[in-house]
């Protein structure tokens, strides 16, 4: 079975985290969920009010880490995940959480992000000359460490990386997460 590994922390999307772990689920792979350190994480909900410049912020579901980033053997997951919401902010000044994403850049394992997981993907200098969906207010980032933001696209693969802009595009971003698992393509040995 193929393991899944998804990076999140307090202030992680619930909607991009729970959808993760119960798609992984439904088409047979394994998922791990690391944060910080394993407990309990209050994740949130990010959605648009009327009369709103930007989104909103509610409190969403709990969600129990499954291991802390001290805990992680990245030789042991086939692919790693970065759901948005605000914890990709803090994390991607984490050496430990760019440390497992570079074993899996160096590895070609799939890298999969959506909505503001792009920021990690950005602190790690992945993305120049990569094409990239992300929430539109990361655009400036990502062109900024020389991506190529594709604001008309739900989900983009360019190489191993696979990004998506939002919860909102998650049939587009799934379907080809999916099929990047299950092609196989993937140029190291597990």
């Amino acid at each position: 079975m193929k393991h899944i590994l998804i990076i999140t922390g307090d202030a992680g999307e619930s909607f991009e985290i729970l959808y993760a772990k119960h798609r992984l689920a439904e088409q047979g792979y394994g998922s791990t969920i690391a944060a910080p350190s394993a407990k309990r994480l209050n994740l949130v909900i990010h959605d648009f009010e009327p009369g709103w410049d930007t989104y909103v912020e509610r409190k969403g579901y709990l969600v129990e880490a499954d291991k802390s980033f001290d805990e992680i053997k990245p030789e042991d997951y086939h692919a790693i995940l970065f759901p948005g919401g605000r914890a990709p902010e803090y994390l991607r000044n984490s050496p430990k959480v760019l440390e497992i994403l570079k074993h899996f850049s160096d590895h070609g394992k799939y890298i999969f992000a959506i909505c503001h997981g792009v920021q990690i993907l950005l602190t790690a200098g992945l993305v120049n000359k990569k094409q990239v969906a992300c929430y539109e207010h990361v655009k400036f980032e990502v062109e900024s460490c020389g991506g190529i933001y594709q604001g008309d696209t739900e989900a983009v693969v360019d190489g191993n990386i696979v990004t998506g802009k939002t919860w909102q595009s998650h049939p587009e971003f799934y379907q080809a997460v999916f099929k990047c698992l299950s092609d196989g393509v993937m140029n190291y040995e597990l």
